[in-house]
């Protein structure tokens, strides 16, 4: 009697593990992203904004430094007051430039979060029909785990590329 409960268990459990495997697959999105054109044309974009925000930096810092050479200049002549004044004056450019520099910072970080979560959302988007289409328990990012095997997981990235329209 004991050996056929034994039986019946064992039966039982290899017949779980069965119906519990699935397909796993796993994914490069950062290879996925490189590829859209999406991406290129969010990478300009910031670049280009960047390159506006340090051109503005640059004019502020140019004129500090004017500002201050002709300050260093006169400073001997000049009474107390108007001398303070000056320094002041100086302080305060120097003050709104890293202002300027820290509110540039946070801008330019907003845009490309913006940017890069509409693309991150199109390849999540697709990820999952790809999974659910392909009947797939997980699909899982490619560098998210110290090891995959690619023998038991199937890569998905050239069907996502697919499903995304490109090569």
């Amino acid at each position: 009697m004991k050996k056929i409960i034994i039986c019946a268990i064992c039966a039982i459990c290899g017949f779980t593990t069965a119906n519990a495997q699935g397909k796993f697959g796993h994914v490069n999105t950062q290879e996925i992203m490189q590829a859209m054109p999406e991406y290129a044309q969010a990478e300009s974009e910031i670049k280009a904004l960047q390159s506006q925000y340090e051109a503005d930096l640059k004019s502020m810092q140019d004129e500090l430094q004017k500002k201050g050479e002709a300050f260093d200049k006169e400073q001997a002549t000049l009474p107390d007051n108007i001398k303070q004044r000056r320094q002041q004056e100086l302080q305060e450019m120097y003050q709104k430039i890293q202002q300027s520099y820290q509110d540039n910072q946070q801008a330019l970080q907003k845009a490309s979060n913006e940017k890069m979560q509409a693309i991150t959302a199109k390849i999540l988007d697709a990820i999952k029909a790809i999974g659910q289409t392909g009947g797939y328990v997980y699909i899982i990012e490619n560098n998210s785990l110290p090891y995959i095997s690619t023998t038991l997981s199937t890569d998905v990235t050239a069907q996502v590329k697919a499903k995304l329209g490109l090569k």
